[in-house]
């Protein structure tokens, strides 16, 4: 009985972190502007929100939570993590700067050998 309610439970905490991944990067993608996806070589906008809005979907109604597309919308959501979003934030010039001027290189100020 202990059991069950720990693989409960357990099973709670993997749909939840499955819901909360899938409505990031679906929020993340409507962000983003059209022009960068087409910019960054990705597919379209909308392509992208109908995915992660399905991955949304079957993480958020509980009698069509089948495991097989709970998976899927996990890998269209890691996918868009790893590659699309990064992508477009280098196009969107949306890349986290530490300071310094456009002539730094990666190990330091670039001062033409002087």
């Amino acid at each position: 009985m202990l059991a069950d309610k720990f693989d409960f439970g357990l099973w709670m905490i993997v749909n939840l972190v499955f819901l909360v991944t899938s409505v990031a990067a679906f929020v993340m993608a409507a962000v983003a502007r059209e022009d960068a996806y087409r910019a960054a070589d990705k597919k379209t906008k909308p392509f992208w929100l109908v995915i992660l809005g399905v991955a949304v979907a079957v993480n958020l109604i509980p009698f069509i939570s089948m495991l097989f597309l709970q998976i899927a919308g996990l890998i269209a959501t890691i996918v868009f993590f790893v590659d699309v979003r990064p992508a477009l934030q280098q196009v969107s010039g949306g890349g986290r700067r530490r300071g310094g001027s456009s002539s730094d290189g990666p190990y330091g100020p670039y001062n033409g050998g002087r």
